[in-house]
């Protein structure tokens, strides 16, 4: 086992079965995490019982339990942040299993050039899938190019896609932007704050926010070898389909605007175009509360209360 200067930080809320198995996961890693910190914003005690069992110390991990002060996946990792001691942060959730020599592979994949800011693991059961005819069609007009590939983009609205899995390719593979499934970043090159405050409850797209502010100065990687299985659990915050809705208009137009700096009425037709497109290809098309949560966006950035 190696220790390396890495502070893992774990937002959870109400998963402490969950969160088990992914600490479990990560004790199984031959390189190890110095510190990792749970911020936890949980409405029951289980999740800080768990910590304090002797689950943790017969894992030999040195986890570290805080409680959120402000509930939502962004200002959790912020909080966890504030606690951080080493030069290295893996930003990780609380629902995936990492597969043998993970982080060992992230890291090689980080280090392996100086001007590198972050990696992250391949998604085993998230990956880039070949488009069909109608989606390459969108990807072309709303990229404004034709591509062999889209893979890793970040193409038009701020319209983020996967990276890709394929033997053919190397073990580190330049991307446009990352994840925050489980990702590896140099603190040095982490804004302060890391996540903006427009990012509440479920944060839709603070992973892509604050990739793209790193990828401005920094080299952004996708290590292919590195692989999790990405155990995605229900939540009420995603069983609030007009909320979510709103949340996913309102955040990918700061991000296109403010990040991108894609403004102009173009860009903002194609972010109609985009929103069309999700929605009618959406097993939610005729939800009443998808229309109703695009307007809320509408109004909020119409009204600059992002």
């Amino acid at each position: 086992m190696t220790i390396m200067p890495i502070t893992a930080i774990i937002a959870t809320a109400n998963r402490a079965n969950v969160l088990k198995r992914t600490l479990e996961s990560l004790a199984g890693q031959a390189v190890r995490p110095a510190q990792v910190i749970v911020v936890d914003g949980s409405d029951r005690d289980d999740t800080h019982a768990l910590l304090l069992t002797d689950l943790i110390g017969n894992l030999q991990l040195p986890v570290q339990y805080q409680k959120a002060q402000v509930k939502g996946a962004a200002s959790q990792r912020n909080e966890g942040m504030a606690l951080a001691l080493h030069p290295y942060i893996l930003f990780m959730d609380d629902d995936i299993l990492l597969e043998p020599h993970c982080l060992e592979r992230l890291w090689n994949c980080l280090n392996s050039n100086e001007k590198t800011g972050g990696a992250n693991a391949m998604v085993t059961n998230q990956q880039y899938q070949p488009p069909g005819k109608v989606t390459r069609f969108m990807y072309r007009l709303l990229s404004g190019q034709h591509l062999p590939t889209y893979a890793g983009k970040c193409i038009g609205p701020a319209w983020n896609l996967l990276p890709e899995d394929r033997a053919d390719l190397p073990e580190c593979n330049q991307v446009e932007w990352l994840n925050t499934t489980c990702t590896l970043y140099r603190k040095a090159a982490l804004p302060t704050p890391v996540f903006h405050s427009i990012f509440t409850g479920y944060s839709l797209m603070e992973d892509l926010s604050l990739s793209l502010q790193v990828g401005k100065s920094w080299l952004l990687y996708n290590a292919r070898t590195a692989r999790i299985f990405h155990d995605s659990q229900p939540g009420s915050h995603k069983n609030n389909i007009r909320e979510m809705a709103r949340m996913e208009l309102v955040n990918r137009h700061y991000i296109m605007t403010s990040l991108l700096n894609r403004t102009g009425l173009v860009n903002h037709a194609k972010l109609v175009v985009f929103q069309l497109f999700g929605i009618l290809t959406s097993s939610q098309r005729f939800s009443s509360a998808v229309w109703l949560g695009k307007l809320d966006g509408i109004k909020a950035i119409a009204n600059n209360k992002q």
